[in-house]
């Protein structure tokens, strides 16, 4: 049975950091991602990275900002976010699917989802 457990959310103050993590189990997958969902938007893509780590990606509005990385051994997914800032305030949801190149940003690339960490950044 595939299980995706993200924890790590919570409250942080603007210009702050806060990793959220995901343990992954169940199955092996090519690629693992992070999303978001901010109250009355929609889910947008975050990053992801290959199970190898050979190629990740980010969003534009996090690039330099945000780190994605995996423990393979620990079959856990990484999202560091330094530098938060109100806007990213949302439920962060973590992903796993198959996919290369592009389609790894888009959430149809990926079939098992976790049940979200809230993250709250404070101006």
């Amino acid at each position: 049975q595939v299980q995706l457990v993200e924890s790590g959310g919570g409250l942080v103050q603007a210009g702050g950091s806060l990793r959220v993590s995901c343990a992954v189990s169940g199955r092996i997958f090519s690629i693992l991602g992070w999303f978001r969902q901010a109250p009355g938007k929609e889910r947008e893509f975050v990053a992801a990275t290959t199970w190898s780590g050979d190629s990740k990606y980010y969003a534009d509005s996090v690039k330099g900002r945000f780190t994605i990385s995996r423990d393979n051994g620990e079959k856990t997914v990484y999202l560091q976010m330094n530098s938060l800032k109100p806007e990213d305030t949302a439920d962060y949801y973590c992903a796993a699917g198959w996919a290369t190149g592009q389609a790894m940003g888009v959430s149809s690339s990926y079939r098992y989802w976790g049940q979200g960490t809230q993250v709250t950044v404070s101006s």
